[in-house]
């Protein structure tokens, strides 16, 4: 199969036409027609080589969705014209405890999209079956490509956190990520303080959810929320006053960044023992938490707030994001 797709040659360079072929199918893949992909920061960044992990030429896109047209002998739980997404991983091994326990985005083998192969900014893509996720059918796929990536990146902070109904929980940064995070949690019950640096955005995310809105910039609004936080999820990638924000937790809160911040974290040691807190964080989640996160979606009507371009016109998109104007997802239409 010849695939057309728009590719980047070096970084800082731009997305220009460019055709491939895919070899014969595997017994476990499925090829996928691209209808719609999201753009995710995380495409920018491999266009970059800012991870120091990207292959050239590269076709960037992860937020994949469309229909499948050919599964190999093997596949299972996918059939030829079913509406899939498949987001960052796009194949893992099946075998290792990982996987064998669930964690398939835990997986050592786990192949990524768009790492070492090329993604969604093209007419099709090939995936493991496992990672073609069916897409409910009353959902509306031409907003649902960001929910494969961004949106399973936030949903599984809060199963990890065991969130309760009752709980209040803060949201740094209200971008791709963070808005999303709005929209799970408001559905979820909680309350929902919003970290933002930009007092403009205050409106717009009081009306996607939150209860509160706090100026990240402000240290008198920080405090405010001291020790009232049962998780905070961070999603920006550049360094914050980690101490304030651990302070806003409860003892016992956890402080989860799934924002990749590029240089050292440095949290103080005595705020995480004098409350029995914790930081981690978490990548993207499971196909069956995916697929959770599809079926919550589906039950509350959530989708990603998202501006939409052709797909030709891809470099104006990508410009759009890199220039933070994107509000707040970006998808391309084939």
């Amino acid at each position: 199969m010849k695939v057309n797709a728009y590719a980047i040659q070096e970084p800082k360079g731009k997305l220009m036409p460019y055709t491939y072929e895919l070899g014969e199918i595997g017994a476990e893949d499925v090829d996928i027609k691209v209808t719609y992909c999201g753009i995710c920061h995380s495409d920018l960044s491999m266009m970059n080589n800012e991870w120091g992990m990207t292959s050239y030429p590269l076709v960037p896109g992860h937020e994949v969705v469309g229909e499948v047209v050919a599964v190999g002998s093997a596949v299972k739980n996918v059939k030829v014209g079913q509406t899939v997404g498949m987001g960052w991983f796009s194949s893992s091994c099946m075998s290792c405890s990982n996987c064998m326990d669930g964690d398939h985005n835990m997986c050592d083998n786990a192949e990524a999209t768009i790492v070492g192969r090329h993604g969604g900014f093209s007419d099709h893509v090939r995936g493991h079956w496992s990672w073609a996720i069916p897409i409910p059918e009353e959902m509306d796929s031409s907003k649902v490509g960001p929910l494969f990536c961004g949106g399973a990146t936030v949903f599984s902070p809060i199963v990890i956190a065991g969130v309760q109904p009752t709980d209040s929980v803060g949201v740094v940064g209200i971008g791709g990520l963070g808005h999303l995070a709005l929209k799970f949690l408001k559905a979820w019950g909680c309350e929902v303080i919003a970290f933002s640096s930009n007092p403009d955005k205050k409106e717009e995310i009081l009306a996607m959810g939150a209860s509160k809105v706090i100026n990240s910039r402000d240290p008198e609004e920080l405090a405010s929320v001291q020790g009232k936080l049962k998780l905070i999820i961070n999603t920006t990638n550049v360094t914050l006053d980690w101490d304030a924000y651990l302070s806003a937790l409860s003892k016992k809160g956890k402080f989860h960044t799934v924002g990749a911040v590029l240089e050292p974290m440095g949290i103080p040691a005595f705020s995480l023992i004098a409350g029995n807190k914790t930081v981690g964080g978490s990548s993207v989640g499971s196909p069956e938490l995916t697929k959770t996160m599809l079926d919550f979606c589906a039950r509350h009507d959530i989708y990603p707030t998202v501006e939409e371009f052709p797909m030709e016109k891809v470099n104006e998109a990508m410009q759009h994001l890199e220039e933070g104007k994107a509000r707040f997802r970006i998808v391309l239409k084939n």
